[in-house]
């Protein structure tokens, strides 16, 4: 029994003991998180991140105020496309391979998916953002 009590002690304090990434000053929706920005602080609060290199250098996806925590949903790649830019459509299926272009209703980072607009026929289809800034679309 008396083990079994230090056992669940030391793991309360294991998880009294952990850290969470909180904002030092407020960081602006759209802008890119800099190390200056956060900081590791003691707690637990699930659905936030616990690491720094999570955060640092990914872009903030809503205004995240100072001395709050920063969520899983409030950092993301940065965009690499914004909203109403002209870009390539591709569609590539069996050899055969289609470009158009398209404006993108949203904005989006590289492996986001994006709905973009067919210029042409004016059809909204859903792919994925490339490095190159295109968007691939499967079937």
């Amino acid at each position: 029994m008396r083990f079994l009590c230090m056992t669940l002690a030391l793991l309360l304090a294991q998880m009294a003991q952990a850290d969470m990434v909180v904002a030092t000053q407020t960081i602006r929706a759209t802008s890119i998180i800099p190390a200056k920005a956060v900081a590791l602080r003691d707690g637990t609060t699930p659905g936030v991140h616990s690491n720094l290199s999570e955060v640092i250098g990914f872009e903030a996806r809503t205004t995240i105020y100072a001395g709050r925590p920063v969520r899983l949903a409030d950092v993301g790649t940065p965009a690499l496309i914004e909203r109403n830019q002209i870009v390539v459509v591709t569609f590539v299926t069996h050899g055969l391979t289609i470009r158009a272009e398209g404006r993108s209703l949203s904005r989006a980072g590289v492996g986001e998916r994006a709905r973009v607009m067919n210029l042409s026929s004016r059809n909204t289809v859903s792919g994925t953002v490339m490095p190159d800034g295109s968007v691939s679309v499967s079937n």
